[in-house]
């Protein structure tokens, strides 16, 4: 189900919506539909608005009719330059000029209730900006066509683009404003705006953007600078951070004088561009330090996280090691204690040791590695496994190892295996009744 914001919405409105929230990031629906709404759901003129904003730029792009653009032109200190209609001169001028006058005022008053009816039968479509670009080339168009292709560089973009490339590159922005049913624009368009002087003097210290007001985006720029008559010029500038209009120049004005007045505008005011630009490059070498700053606190830091990191490793190392270094101890005390259990019991498994007189016995002196010796008596028919377990129960005999007979030197097989599955007795191994039995210690091997 749609959001309550969103009711009432076609599917393309609805994905302009969306669209604008996430090019914005604007959280509430209700602002982005609001934003939307006065931009004429034209999203293109409604993000670059509020990149405006955010940039303490005023909203320049298509407000609605009781926002119009907001340039600064409240400014007590605008430099204002009027050019009046000459007065007749002479009997014929002034008869003339009596006998036109009540047709002249007749026709004005007329077109002025007519335009004013009309508006209730229906809207100005001036007051929609569908394709602000599209106005400007068309305005250009025209022009070329009536005056020539020898003018001043016109701007190839919207009104709000003209601004902000002004503003980023602290130049100067020169608005003209035509109006088609006046009178004095063709004298004004041929004469003067195209004069080689006066399009030298804009196209190498300015920006320049001009539309007619009977195109919407004409029409929006007439509603936010309010001129009074036609030619309109108004000058545009960066002044204590906002795009203000600092000059107005109304009416039909010739090239000396106007290249006078435009000089004298920029004069006056070129020490707010130097002080902005000042204040621009402070806060460019200012970001700069930070971004230098940030950069070596990053270096630093990722340096300090690599020591870490190895020490961290290194730590984890000896831990491990010392685990395992403990893991050993704990196995070697284990094998030990594994190993006396076993030696105690073969202990307790010895047959009884024979008497010194029983004929049956056999004395045997063992030589142990450590060269120790032990002697114990054993019967002949007693299995050789009996003297290695003997000898395994001996606290001082190695873990592994093996008896050897000197005469003739030979390994006697004290324990099973695929040669001898049952170990022989001590007679039938060949031992005498005194024997000297040498045990080999077979631990590191």
């Amino acid at each position: 189900m749609a959001a309550p914001e969103e009711r009432d919405l076609t599917q393309e409105q609805t994905e302009k919506l969306l669209q604008f929230q996430d090019l914005t990031g604007i959280e509430s629906m209700d602002q982005c539909r609001h934003t939307l709404e006065q931009h004429n759901w034209n999203i293109e003129a409604a993000v670059q608005d509020r990149l405006n904003e955010q940039e303490g730029v005023p909203s320049v792009f298509n407000p609605p009719p009781s926002r119009p653009l907001q340039v600064n032109t409240a400014d007590h200190r605008i430099y204002s330059y009027v050019v009046s209609r000459p007065q007749p001169r002479g009997l014929l001028g002034w008869g003339y000029y009596l006998i036109m006058l009540p047709f002249r005022f007749t026709y004005y008053t007329i077109l002025d209730i007519f335009r004013f009816a009309l508006r209730f039968i229906r809207p100005d479509p001036r007051s929609r900006v569908t394709d602000p670009v599209g106005d400007i080339v068309s305005f250009m168009h025209i022009f070329e066509e009536k005056y020539g292709r020898t003018h001043p560089v016109f701007y190839q973009g919207t009104y709000s683009q003209a601004l902000n490339d002004a503003k980023r590159e602290l130049r100067f922005l020169l608005v003209y404003l035509h109006g088609d049913d006046h009178q004095d624009s063709d004298d004004f368009c041929r004469n003067t705006l195209c004069a080689p002087d006066v399009i030298s003097l804009i196209n190498n210290r300015m920006l320049f953007w001009a539309c007619s007001t009977n195109k919407p985006e004409g029409y929006r720029v007439s509603q936010a600078l309010r001129e009074n008559t036609y030619p309109f010029l108004a000058m545009i500038m960066l002044k204590d951070r906002r795009m203000t209009v600092v000059g107005r120049l109304e009416g039909l004005i010739q090239p000396d004088d106007l290249i006078n007045q435009l000089t004298f505008i920029m004069d006056a005011n070129q020490t707010y561009l130097v002080s902005e630009r000042l204040e621009r490059e402070e806060r460019n070498q200012t970001q700069v330090l930070r971004q230098q700053q940030d950069e070596a606190y990053l270096a630093s830091l990722r340096a300090d996280q690599e020591k870490e990191r190895k020490k961290q490793e290194e730590r984890e190392r000896k831990r491990r090691k010392e685990e395992e270094v403990q893991q050993q101890k704990m196995a070697e005390e284990r094998r030990r204690r594994n190993l006396q259990e076993e030696k105690e019991r073969k202990s307790e498994c010895l047959p009884p040791e024979p008497p010194p007189d029983d004929p049956e016995s056999v004395k045997i002196i063992f030589k142990l590695p450590n060269d120790s010796r032990v002697e114990r008596r054993f019967h002949f028919t007693q299995s050789l496994t009996v003297i290695h377990d003997f000898l395994f129960s001996l606290k001082e005999s190695p873990e592994k190892f093996q008896i050897e007979a000197n005469f003739p030197r030979r390994v006697l097989p004290c324990l099973p295996s695929e040669e001898w599955p049952n170990p022989p007795t001590l007679q039938e191994a060949g031992l005498s009744q005194t024997e000297v039995l040498f045990v080999q210690d077979l631990t590191d091997d």
